[in-house]
């Protein structure tokens, strides 16, 4: 149920100012310090930011998927790390268990969700599984009232601070994705362990790390779905996961615009601005059009999805042609900035090391492509 009109323009107006004046001086602290600090993770969570998409009745905002993009478009405005801090559970990690969960598993985990009081991570990628996510090879072998849980996942984004996992693993001898179940894991359960954090291209302040599930009892209560519908939740959360990184997408390409504008007009060469010089101004025409384009899409569907349509198509054409869009936009503003873009105090040269990873995870280019590929012959193109 989306929020009233009123309400929801003033939340949006009160996150535009806590983004521009309290979360961007903290940059480059995130940065050196490769955390969050807790005082602002505390804020977020007063702020609700931490349930955006958790229905009302267990304690969340209940933001349609249209007003969820238009809250990460705001938070695309600032490092990623701020809104990694929630993202996850908003989207992948809650949202298996908002749309495969039994209302007991709904009651006893969202409303602690939505607080922030537990952090929540999702599990799906192995050491030899990323991109053909349907053959993950932890196992999960039924042992009276329990799962035997065992394997290694990789890359999992908020692993350090996670409370719950929601863990793809195989039950089934089927090959691909149909002997696959989805289970809720919490991080307290004997032999979970957790790596040490990667060190990173750039994300500084998200954390991704191994967890490795030696022989874990996971309840058979904690089962999401039947046996075999794991790869079937997964998907489903990608695909509102996608749409959420597109308007991230989105607000950093906003962000770079802004900035890119902001040091055109004051820097002077040649006797004049070099947003007087028509290269330059190309750059800037490039990426707005793109920017706007991008917005576009992503706004059209997911009120599309808020609608029932299936946007399994579309939500991977935002994701693809999203962070595609703010790669492109970031590699400009390093050029627009010259020199100055290379050097660290711009915080320019942050972000385009930053938005490398929305170009890979919750799916690689080459994944959309092949997607929207399938179901646009599906669809008779």
């Amino acid at each position: 149920m989306p929020l009233d009109t009123d309400t929801f323009d003033a939340l949006i107006d009160h996150l535009r100012r806590f983004v521009a004046e309290r979360l961007r001086p903290l940059e480059a602290q995130v940065e050196a310090d490769d955390a969050v600090p807790s005082e602002v993770l505390a804020e977020m969570r007063g702020m609700g930011l931490f349930g955006l998409s958790i229905a009302e009745e267990y304690g969340g905002l209940g933001l349609s998927m249209l007003e969820e993009a238009r809250i990460a478009i705001e938070m695309g405005r600032t490092t990623p790390a701020f809104r990694s801090a929630f993202g996850t559970n908003v989207g992948i990690g809650s949202q298996g268990l908002v749309m495969a969960g039994t209302d007991e598993q709904k009651r006893e985990w969202l409303p602690r969700i939505a607080s922030g009081e537990i952090v929540t991570s999702f599990a799906l990628t192995e050491p030899d599984v990323g991109s053909d996510s349907g053959s993950v090879k932890t196992r999960a072998v039924k042992d009276g009232d329990v799962y035997r849980l065992s394997g290694t996942k990789r890359y999992i984004t908020n692993a350090d601070k996670a409370d719950l996992f929601t863990v793809m693993a195989r039950t089934g001898e089927e090959a691909g994705g149909r002997g696959v179940s989805a289970f809720l894991v919490p991080r307290s359960l004997p032999g979970v362990t957790i790596g040490e954090p990667e060190k990173k291209m750039g994300q500084k302040g998200a954390k991704v790390a191994d967890v490795n599930f030696d022989d874990v009892p996971v309840p058979a209560g904690n089962r999401l779905g039947a046996e075999g519908e794991g790869f079937k939740i997964a998907m489903r959360v990608l695909d509102r996961g996608r749409l959420h990184i597109s308007a991230v997408c989105v607000g950093v390409a906003e962000r770079l615009i802004a900035d890119c504008v902001a040091y055109a007009t004051e820097r002077k060469q040649f006797g004049k601005a070099i947003a007087d010089h028509q290269l330059i101004q190309g750059m800037i025409a490039d990426m707005k059009t793109e920017a706007l384009a991008a917005r576009a899409l992503v706004l059209e569907t997911a009120a599309a999805k808020d609608a029932g349509t299936d946007v399994v198509m579309e939500s991977a054409a935002a994701k693809y042609f999203a962070s595609e869009m703010v790669g492109r936009c970031a590699d400009r503003a390093v050029q627009i900035f010259g020199g100055a873009g290379y050097i660290a105090d711009y915080g320019i040269e942050r972000l385009y090391r930053d938005v490398r990873l929305f170009r890979i995870y919750e799916g690689t280019s080459q994944i959309q492509q092949i997607i929207i590929a399938r179901e646009t012959i599906k669809r008779g193109g």
